[in-house]
């Protein structure tokens, strides 16, 4: 008799915690390693070889710039590994401001995500499967602007959805585009690997032109290639819902960011290989004209998975992004609606659903390579910061418990890099680096207004708490009722 009534207290408690609103630990070794690698490897190797190749000036310079952004961006992936097994908060960018530089610079970046970072992401993920899905279908001849624009809301849409409806779908569909990718990948890598077997390497002579170099553009060359890579801090932005993020952490990094270098560099061989600096210059989409080189009848294939490529790092982006937004907002920088889960699917579903209307804006009005380089500068930056932040705390605080360490060279070199890049971009690219600063900036006031000191009438603090309640209710969202970090 006691053993059934402890049977049945024990389903009880569990069927108590199932019911209790939080985001779960659904992230075990294998869904970090395919969120990282599925989130890096999305429209970049596809989109950034023509900016790598028109800003470093030759073939040979740009495998450099491709090989050296790929070893970059694994010195950062291990700081972030430090910060992600130190500070066990989601939030990544924004939490290491916040525990390392203060409140000020947490809100800048927290802004900066909203405002513009965000949107632009996931407007150039989406408008790069757009591309991929239409251009196929009006070879030779350009797709319409217009028509690429839909295919792209409607993949924003789709995946936008699927967040806001699962964590255990949208990571099982995380899994399984990062195979595609992979697929994909070998399938580039391959026809050039047999074409210099054969000793096709025309485009290889004379490979360092220095002549050609631009030092001023030089930094836009790594931009394009770090934008390539960019993503191996996403898997920070959902620290809490990782299972062991102690040992996953630097597993997960060190293996997909080798994954990726290497697929990079060849992938970057292969196009070298079949096509001349010219046409790849000449060419808005490079896997097509790869494809229509390398595979003839085949050529249809590889827009297809190029396009369910983009759309696996349009997935990890929308899933990683709004956690900032989530922690940002339980830490008071953004109204508590933000904050908020649904009781039943257990999504941060106003999170998610929070940048979805700039993402649409954006669509409308920009490029990708525009869009590119304006979050490049202020991503690159509080990166930067947050590296800076890691190295101060390591100062001020040697006891804290660190699970991983990365090596202090590495750290500095990288933020030293960053620090450099950051710098020239504002010479090489005035414009967009301006407009990102400013709207950046734009937060100072924000912060001062409305979170160092609510300063806003009590009629709109009314107004407010009065559309914010309506809201929860029409969204069936709760604060979480546990604390996850």
């Amino acid at each position: 008799m006691d053993r059934t009534q402890r049977e049945k207290d024990g389903e009880r408690k569990q069927t108590d915690a199932d019911e209790v609103v939080h985001l779960r630990r659904e992230i075990n070794l294998l869904s970090a390693i395919a969120f990282i690698f599925g989130a890096v490897v999305g429209s970049g190797i596809f989109i950034a070889p023509k900016g790598v190749l028109m800003n470093s000036g030759s073939v040979g310079l740009s495998l450099l710039v491709w090989a050296l952004s790929g070893i970059l961006s694994m010195f950062g992936a291990l700081c972030y590994a430090e910060l992600g097994t130190t500070f066990t908060k989601s939030g990544s960018h924004y939490t290491y401001a916040l525990e390392t530089l203060g409140p000020l610079p947490a809100f800048l970046r927290l802004w900066a995500e909203f405002i513009f970072i965000r949107p632009a992401v996931t407007s150039y993920l989406s408008l790069a499967f757009g591309c991929y899905v239409v251009e196929p279908f009006f070879a030779p001849c350009t797709a319409p602007t217009v028509l690429v624009k839909l295919v792209s809301v409607l993949a924003v849409t789709l995946v936008v959805a699927v967040n806001c409806w699962s964590v255990t779908m949208a990571t099982r569909t995380q899994v399984l585009l990062a195979f595609i990718k992979m697929f994909a990948l070998v399938l580039i890598i391959i026809p050039g690997v047999i074409a210099l077997a054969k000793g096709k390497t025309d485009n290889f002579q004379n490979g360092f032109e220095l002549d050609l170099i631009t030092w001023d553009k030089l930094p836009l060359a790594f931009f394009n290639g770090l934008y390539a890579y960019s993503g191996w801090f996403y898997l920070n932005s959902i620290t809490e819902e990782v299972k062991n993020p102690n040992r996953t952490f630097p597993l997960a990094i060190i293996s997909s960011m080798v994954a990726v270098t290497v697929c990079y560099v060849l992938v970057n061989m292969a196009y070298d290989t079949m096509m001349t600096p010219a046409e790849l210059l000449q060419s808005e989409t490079v896997a097509l004209t790869f494809a229509n080189r390398a595979f003839h009848g085949m050529a249809s294939v590889i827009p297809f998975l190029v396009a369910l490529s983009c759309l696996g790092a349009l997935n990890g982006a929308i899933f990683g992004g709004p956690r900032i937004m989530f922690v940002g907002a339980r830490e008071g920088h953004f109204p508590p609606i933000f904050s908020m889960i649904h009781i039943r699917r257990k999504t941060p579903l106003p999170a998610v659903l929070l940048t979805y209307p700039l993402t649409l804006l954006f669509l409308t009005i920009g490029d990708i390579y525009q869009l590119i380089n304006l979050v490049s500068f202020t991503r690159w930056l509080f990166i930067a910061l947050a590296t800076t932040g890691m190295l101060i705390h390591r100062y001020r605080f040697p006891l804290h418990p660190r699970p991983f360490k990365a090596p202090v060279v590495i750290a500095v070199t990288f933020t030293l890099v960053c620090f450099f890049i950051v710098g020239l971009s504002l010479y090489s690219d005035p414009w967009n680096t301006g407009w990102s600063c400013a709207l950046t900036l734009t937060g100072v006031p924000l912060y001062y207004l409305t979170v160092k000191r609510f300063c806003l009438p009590a009629r709109w603090r009314r107004a407010f708490n009065s559309c914010s309640k309506k809201l929860q209710i029409l969204l069936e969202v709760v604060q979480q009722e546990i604390k996850t970090y």
